[in-house]
């Protein structure tokens, strides 16, 4: 991942460098949450650049639920390595086989909603105190209500309705015994700043992001992947093979394709700037309910 543009700073991309170091200044054991997905390489990029040339001063954590895309677990893996950071991974596998966690079952059955409980329990495990995540406002409604500095309480739960206020650009990082604080460095961001960011800085995303011939079905009109045996398919639904692309990447069982043509980072990008709906559309587990991502952040969840 090549720093050559490293004093190209925008005001988007200095805000959030700004908050990166305030991070590293004002907590002791701070890790990047980290997906493989096109935010969380953008927060990747912008530590590089907050603390160049020395490397990135904190490890990334990816909490596997074992049905990512497997395009994704190798650029997590490749990145990780090529950047000489640590990389800590914690299996939700794990706490099923433990029973802490009940795996779903049926035709919308996901791991998605169990990342949480593995999420904390490494938390813990670590004495992490600060999680960089890449949530952005404009994602889903509920994520409009984070600070950037969010606290979470000693059972990891968020309490949107008594949050600091947040003034300027001066951030509080002081916390009490057992609890930890999100932060959120692109919180100010869109898809389509996130989308031009990787275009301006040449970044490498998985190729899940760009248009490929793959087998889909179609369900509630959504395109789901057929190419595994994570995703449930009842028999009438039939199988074809269509060029489509990945606008968001989490969980298999829970991530819907869109139809594309856009092979390379510019057509990508025109294809968002010209998109009228969200990439969330797109995410099946943030369809449950109405408040269904703010119930998951209130229990603990990125």
């Amino acid at each position: 991942m090549s720093t050559k543009n490293i004093l190209d700073i925008s005001p988007l991309e200095s805000e959030a460098i700004y908050i990166i170091r305030e991070v590293v200044a004002q907590f002791e054991k701070p890790v990047l949450l980290f997906s493989g997905g096109k935010d969380s390489i953008t927060l990747v990029r912008l530590a590089q650049k907050a603390f160049y040339p020395a490397k990135i001063p904190f490890p990334l954590m990816h909490i596997d639920t074992g049905h990512n895309f497997p395009e994704t677990i190798e650029f997590r893996d490749r990145l990780a390595k090529e950047l000489g950071v640590e990389l800590i991974i914690r299996n939700v596998q794990d706490n099923i086989d433990a029973g802490k966690v009940k795996e779903e079952t049926g035709k919308y059955a996901s791991r998605n909603m169990l990342q949480t409980e593995t999420l904390l329990d490494a938390i813990e495990e670590f004495g992490f105190d600060a999680c960089i995540g890449g949530a952005r406002r404009d994602e889903e409604k509920a994520r409009a209500k984070e600070r950037i500095f969010s606290v979470r309480d000693d059972f990891g739960q968020w309490d949107e309705k008594n949050q600091r206020p947040e003034l300027f650009d001066m951030l509080n990082g002081r916390i009490d015994l057992g609890q930890n604080v999100r932060v959120f460095p692109i919180s100010n961001w869109t898809e389509l700043d996130v989308w031009s960011y990787i275009q301006k800085e040449k970044i490498e995303i998985p190729s899940i992001y760009f248009a490929h011939k793959r087998e889909i079905f179609i369900r509630d009109g959504l395109i789901w992947s057929a190419n595994d045996d994570v995703v449930f398919r009842d028999k009438d639904e039939q199988v074809e093979e269509r060029m489509v692309r990945f606008r968001t990447v989490g969980d298999m069982s829970c991530t819907a394709a869109v139809l594309s043509n856009a092979t390379e980072i510019n057509t990508v990008v025109e294809e968002i700037r010209s998109s009228k709906i969200s990439e969330r559309g797109a995410r099946i587990d943030d369809k449950r309910s109405e408040a269904a991502m703010e119930k998951r952040k209130q229990q603990g969840y990125f």
